[in-house]
């Protein structure tokens, strides 16, 4: 991401309910930020509203995670790079990958600990397995931006550190919901609250303590 990305009149309605904004939102190349709040608060459409506007230069991590189940976790994280080739390469691969993704994929796998999975069925992975599929689909896709929805509340302590350095290391720029406060403050440069669909909170992580951000949780 090159330019700034200007994020004006963002609205969403639920079953004839605003539930986010009218609000804009500003995002500078190598910003990497957090969206806390309460669950309801309308995080989680902020992110689609996000990616509505900029889905050509953005990888995702839904919070449904979008895994097809039939297929293998190879296919699903190969996915993220249907798009940049021809049917006919898209055809072969699903039938016999070419050497050069398997090993690219099986290396995406390697650093999420889950290099064991590259042939299993999506619909026999625990939970936790199939966030990480996702966030490995993210990070097999080619682009500079990531929008995630909760993409570590499924994994433990250690595990969600982990990811999250993979993916800061990978997307030098991101907005990422989270419930977990000391991660977004430890993983994040920029905190930017939501109450009610609106800002209520914009502030540079190392500006912000827990206690300034917990009372969007109250």
């Amino acid at each position: 991401m090159d330019n700034d990305l200007e994020l004006n009149g963002l609205s969403g309605l639920f079953r004839g309910q605003r539930v986010v904004g009218p609000l804009s939102l500003t995002i500078k190349p190598g910003e990497q930020v957090a969206l806390v709040g309460r669950s309801g608060a309308g995080k989680s459409t902020l992110i689609r509203l996000i990616y509505d506007r900029v889905a050509s230069q953005a990888a995702l991590v839904p919070q449904e995670l979008g895994l097809v189940n039939a297929l293998p976790v190879f296919h699903n994280v190969f996915m993220a790079r249907l798009e940049q080739h021809n049917s006919l390469y898209n055809l072969a691969s699903l039938v016999r990958p070419f050497r050069a993704d398997r090993e690219a994929v099986a290396d995406i796998l390697e650093q999420l600990g889950m290099q064991e999975k590259l042939w299993t069925p999506a619909a026999t992975l625990s939970g936790g397995q199939r966030q990480r599929t996702a966030i490995a689909r993210a990070l097999y896709h080619k682009a500079d931006l990531l929008l995630g929805d909760e993409p570590v509340s499924a994994l433990d302590g250690p595990l969600a550190h982990r990811v999250m350095s993979l993916l800061g290391q990978r997307f030098p720029t991101y907005v990422i919901a989270l419930h977990d406060v000391e991660l977004a403050l430890g993983y994040a440069t920029r905190v930017v609250g939501i109450r009610n669909g609106e800002i209520a909170l914009d502030a540079p992580s190392q500006d912000l303590t827990p206690a300034d951000i917990r009372p969007l949780y109250d």
